[in-house]
């Protein structure tokens, strides 16, 4: 925090500086990798929220473990009305921080154990670990029908609360990052996702490949050449795939959205995609794998598909028919200012709280970290 990318670090940051601007103390723990540990754990401030840094001198997998165990201990000796946890993949922890009495909230993300992606044993731990986040928590959040339908099997349904996602609205963006790529306006489509199976970009490139088209197909997200799926992907691209790697700057990511043709989304598992939810915001007539998380999300702002060839028909049909686009960029705005507004994302948040506790007006409760010039709590 602030938040470079991710669905998570996006939502952490808007739910901070509401409830900080509501009287909160809030900290938001945040990992930070060095080579060798000097100071396990620091505070400063950021815009009135505290941000207590843990250190952690490993990578990977192993870095997320070692930094939720960390935060988990920290956690546990402060006083607070409510500890939200987002994700459920360190919830092995979370039996530590009920034994010392705190609350937990915990959005459940989607149901990690299910993707095809992992080995058996991942989807094992990830299985596992739904279950105590499940048992663990006061209360869960779904930020899904569906996924609230899915914990219905693990708790009864009133220990789930579902909240979606938010997003802000884009009415318009400077035409200049669109046209730095040799890209026209309104004469490309772009999909914004981790290049994975899960997110089937290669079906998408697939697709748009099999013809010439007077457009061009951007896909944003790291390409490893050294993966498999990877070079499938290359492979199967034709001259006009344009393959822009990793662009985390808001300003360029949100500019190649708001001029696309269509953004295509090829999420097929979790529930509210932040993604798909921007792409609402943002007016764009929507080309979706059809799954009950995304047709519940993008409702009639989206056109389905199913595998290359429905896929294939959907994009022709995009190119060639204004008023379908026309009606499903007026269809994405009605749906984001339906159901996805911040305000009244946050709110619900807050309202769980206030349920767990008193709000706590900052810093009345928590445990103070060594005065310096740059942490005033």
């Amino acid at each position: 925090m602030p938040a470079a990318h991710g669905g998570f670090e996006t939502f952490a940051e808007h739910l901070a500086l509401f409830l900080v601007a509501r009287g909160w103390h809030v900290g938001v723990y945040c990992q930070e990798e060095v080579p060798v540990v000097r100071q396990r754990i620091r505070s400063e401030d950021w815009r009135g929220i505290e941000r207590i840094c843990v250190q952690v001198a490993s990578h990977g997998p192993l870095a997320s473990l070692d930094f939720d165990w960390h935060c988990v201990r920290d956690a546990a000796t402060r006083s607070s009305s409510a500890c939200l946890v987002l994700g459920y993949n360190g919830a092995v922890f979370l039996p530590y921080l009920r034994m010392k009495g705190r609350k937990i909230i915990t959005n459940m993300d989607g149901i990690e154990w299910r993707r095809p992606k992992w080995n058996l044993p991942t989807k094992a731990w990830f299985w596992i670990n739904e279950w105590i986040a499940a048992w663990t928590s006061d209360r869960l959040v779904a930020d899904h029908p569906r996924i609230a339908d899915h914990l219905a099997t693990r708790r009864p349904r009133n220990a789930t609360v579902t909240i979606p996602y938010g997003g802000i609205p884009t009415y318009q963006a400077p035409e200049a990052p669109v046209r730095a790529l040799g890209l026209e306006p309104d004469r490309y489509f772009v999909s914004i996702a981790r290049i994975e199976p899960d997110n089937s970009i290669l079906p998408i490139v697939k697709a748009f490949s099999r013809k010439t088209r007077r457009a061009k197909l951007v896909v944003l997200g790291k390409l490893d050449d050294s993966l498999d799926y990877h070079r499938q992907i290359r492979d199967a691209a034709s001259g006009d795939v344009l393959f822009a790697g990793a662009i985390y700057d808001p300003a360029i990511v949100q500019a190649l959205r708001f001029h696309a043709r269509a953004y295509l989304h090829g999420h097929t598992v979790g529930g509210t995609n932040p993604s798909l939810v921007e792409a609402l915001w943002a007016g764009n007539a929507v080309i979706a794998h059809d799954n009950p998380y995304n047709r519940w999300t993008a409702g009639e702002a989206a056109v389905f598909f199913a595998d290359a060839e429905s896929c294939d028909k959907a994009m022709e049909a995009m190119l060639i028919d204004d008023a379908l686009v026309n009606r499903c960029r007026s269809a994405a705005r009605s749906r984001a200012q339906t159901v996805f507004q911040w305000p009244d994302i946050l709110r619900a948040y807050e309202k769980e709280f206030q349920a767990l506790g008193p709000s706590p007006a900052a810093p009345v409760g928590a445990r103070p970290a060594p005065a310096t010039a740059d942490n005033p709590w």
